[in-house]
C-alpha cells in the first residue's frame, strides 16, 4: 500500500526549512506559503476564515506528503532494478503542470527511461481557482504513462483517510477504485523493462 508517512510531531522553523531544501520546494510554493501566512494575519478575529485556512494548510501538507511518497516509491523501486543492472535513468521536474480531465494539476514529474522507452509519473493538485478541481473527493491526482502505449497508463487519486494519512488509489477503467500497492507499481516498471 502506498501511503504517506505521518507528519513529524514537531513543527519548528529549522525543521521546516530543512524540509523545503530536501524536497526542493519551488519558488511558487514559497510564494504560496507566504500569501497563506499573510491571509492568516488579515483573518485574525474571524474564526470561520481561520478554520478554513487551517483545513487548507492540513490538506496541503497531506497532499505534499502523498505526492512525495508516490514519487519516492517509484524512485526506490527503480533503484532496486538499477542495482540489478536495469540501466534506468531518472529525471525529476518540480513545479510541473499537467492535465487531468478538464483540470490543471501543479506538482512534480518523474520520468524513468531505458533507451527509447519511458515511464512518466505526474502528481499534483490545482493551485489556483482557474486550475479546476480534483474530481472524486480526492486531495491530489496523478498519472502514470508509458511512452508509446497509452492503454497501459493509469490515473491515480489521493484519497483522505480519517484514521491514517491519505492513500493513493488507481481509478480503474470501470470507474472503480483499487488501492495502489507496491505490486502494481512494480508492474509498471516491468513493462518499461520488457
Amino acid at each position: 500500500m502506498i501511503t504517506s508517512p505521518p507528519a513529524p510531531a514537531h513543527s519548528g522553523g529549522a525543521g521546516r526549512n530543512h524540509s523545503r531544501r530536501r524536497h526542493g520546494v519551488s519558488g511558487f510554493d514559497e510564494e504560496y506559503e507566504q500569501r497563506m501566512a499573510e491571509a492568516r494575519a488579515r483573518a485574525r478575529g474571524r474564526g470561520d476564515v481561520l478554520e478554513y485556512l487551517d483545513l487548507k494548510a492540513a490538506n496541503d501538507a497531506a497532499r505534499t506528503r502523498g505526492v512525495e511518497r508516490l514519487l519516492e516509491s517509484f524512485t526506490a523501486a527503480a533503484g532496486e532494478l538499477n542495482r540489478a543492472g536495469a540501466g534506468l535513468t531518472l529525471a525529476r521536474t518540480d513545479a510541473h503542470r499537467f492535465r487531468v480531465g478538464n483540470s490543471t494539476m501543479v506538482g512534480a514529474r518523474l520520468v524513468l527511461r531505458r533507451g527509447v522507452r519511458a515511464l512518466t509519473v505526474e502528481a499534483g493538485w490545482p493551485r489556483a481557482p482557474r486550475d479546476g478541481i480534483v474530481r472524486g473527493g480526492g486531495l491530489a491526482s496523478a498519472t502514470v504513462g508509458h511512452f508509446g502505449d497509452a492503454r497501459a497508463g493509469e490515473e491515480l487519486l489521493l484519497v483522505p483517510d480519517a484514521h491514517a494519512d491519505a492513500r493513493w488509489f488507481v481509478i480503474e477503467k470501470t470507474g472503480a477504485r483499487t488501492e495502489l500497492h507496491d505490486e502494481r507499481l512494480r508492474r509498471h516498471l516491468s513493462r518499461l523493462l520488457d
